[in-house]
């Protein structure tokens, strides 16, 4: 288990651990279609950040990268097919980082909320462009800045 958030309750430490899945699903699903390209990319991402993102934020990655695939299928068969209604249960589930977040570390929660926030930038990149990258199109635009998670700036 990754140490900064072992002061968390089982609960807490999944909606942590899951947010990642449930980001790539926001943003995949945003155009009105989870796009293969999108999730596959999501996997391959959460896979590359356990050996290149910020030294703190590795181990979470790669236990996120070890399930990640299993909690996107879980979720998928969990959620309701509707946009609005997926979005929204999503939505909610994001949201309650915000009352998670401030018991863990506040540069620790720092960091991970700015890895959320790339994370959701680049699966939107993921399907659109110049030979299908770095494009996003304008309902994602609306999403990747994860509205319903407050903001969290490093401690002075």
């Amino acid at each position: 288990m990754v140490k900064e958030i072992e002061v968390l309750t089982a609960e807490e430490r999944e909606i942590v651990m899951d947010a990642v899945a449930l980001v790539t699903l926001l943003v995949a699903g945003a155009d009105g279609k989870i796009d293969a390209r999108e999730t596959e990319w999501a996997s391959k991402l959460t896979k590359i950040r356990g050996y290149k993102e910020k030294v703190e934020l590795k181990p979470l990655y790669r236990e996120i990268g070890e399930t990640f695939e299993d909690k996107l299928n879980h979720y998928l068969e969990k959620l309701p097919e509707d946009l609005t209604e997926m979005q929204g249960l999503i939505s909610e589930k994001l949201a309650k980082l915000n009352t998670i977040l401030p018991k863990i570390d506040s540069w620790y929660a720092q960091l991970y909320y700015e890895s959320l926030l790339s994370f959701a930038k680049h699966v939107a990149e993921a399907s659109g462009g110049i030979l299908g990258f770095m494009s996003i199109d304008a309902k994602e635009k609306e999403i990747i800045s994860l509205p319903m998670i407050d903001p969290i700036e490093f401690p002075e």
